[in-house]
């Protein structure tokens, strides 16, 4: 049993003042979550994350099609209880403290007492607001938000999280901070849902992805088959060459540039690393890497964006 699938799911939106017409911000998008997978929703702006999300949590209904969660219909009041979400821009009564948020989100999941106050505390250091637990949150900056966002969609310990751009407006210790708890969530059988722009993040992350684009969905499925292409050459490093040297390595190989003290050097073919090599070796040139050159999650990501033309999938 999947834990998080959609079969078909398709959302129009009106628009217009006088005449109004449909727009179509998703488009029969079908998806399978397995159970403890970190999933990566991946797209442009406008491309139909937030909707996705948006339908899946039964905040707005689908023009056609459905969705279920853990085996339930998403209107499900009962099968709520058991996921956490976390919205693109989270926002929260600016008067209450990070303890008291947490005790009330606390509190509509039945917990009490002093269970709920060791829950909140833990929840607070986990994502690093330990300190500030007693701050009002009009002081906070919306990276401070964002985490303590993050700390309330965990707090029912759910089967399944949906997190809508959990990144945003946080520095790089505050990302390290959430890839970290993302990965106790999987460490502990939780199932993750969330959308992304913040590629390196999701390379990093996920298991499998899928990649959408003006509503439909462009390729799914798991991140090392996306990625599983043949090297397109090999990147080798140098450092130590003397200049009389340079003009014969730029000859043995595809490309090369400077970085201060080290020359990256692009060679593409078996022959060209064979004489390469040989060169380094007989002039005792240091050897610092070789490394093979193959796409990225952006460079793909790239490439199914541009499959699409332009308008696609948008007016109907």
């Amino acid at each position: 049993m999947y834990v998080i699938e959609t079969e078909d799911l398709t959302k129009d939106f009106p628009v217009g003042f006088w005449k109004k017409r449909p727009v179509r911000a998703l488009d029969k998008l079908c998806l399978q979550v397995g159970r403890g997978e970190i999933f990566g929703f991946l797209g442009p702006n406008g491309a139909g994350k937030t909707t996705t999300l948006k339908l899946l949590m039964n905040l707005i209904r689908p023009t056609s099609g459905s969705a279920r969660i853990l085996g339930e219909p998403v209107s499900s009041v009962a099968m709520h209880s058991q996921i956490g979400y976390l919205p693109e821009n989270p926002y929260f009564y600016d008067y209450l403290t990070p303890e008291e948020l947490l005790t009330y989100v606390g509190s509509l999941f039945n917990q009490r007492g002093e269970a709920l106050a060791d829950r909140v505390s833990t929840l607070l250091d986990r994502v690093g607001l330990a300190e500030a637990g007693k701050l009002q949150l009009r002081k906070f900056s919306k990276g401070m938000i964002q985490r303590l966002g993050i700390a309330q969609a965990i707090i029912n310990n759910p089967e399944v999280v949906f997190l809508d751009e959990p990144m945003s407006g946080l520095d790089p210790l505050g990302r390290r901070e959430v890839r970290e708890v993302i990965l106790a969530l999987k460490d502990k059988g939780v199932t993750v849902f969330f959308s992304s722009h913040i590629l390196p993040d999701v390379e990093a992350l996920c298991d499998r992805v899928a990649i959408i684009n003006k509503g439909k969905l462009q390729e799914a499925g798991a991140l090392k088959e996306i990625l599983d292409v043949g090297a397109q050459g090999h990147e080798v490093i140098l450092t130590g060459v003397k200049p009389e040297f340079a003009d014969l390595l730029r000859n043995l190989c595809a490309e090369m540039r400077s970085m201060g003290e080290r020359l990256h050097l692009r060679v593409s073919n078996t022959g060209q690393m064979q004489s390469l090599l040989s060169h380094v070796f007989e002039n005792e040139i240091e050897l610092i890497s070789i490394n093979p050159m193959r796409p990225s999650l952006e460079d793909r990501f790239l490439q199914e964006i541009r499959k699409q033309p332009a308008g696609e999938g948008m007016n109907r």
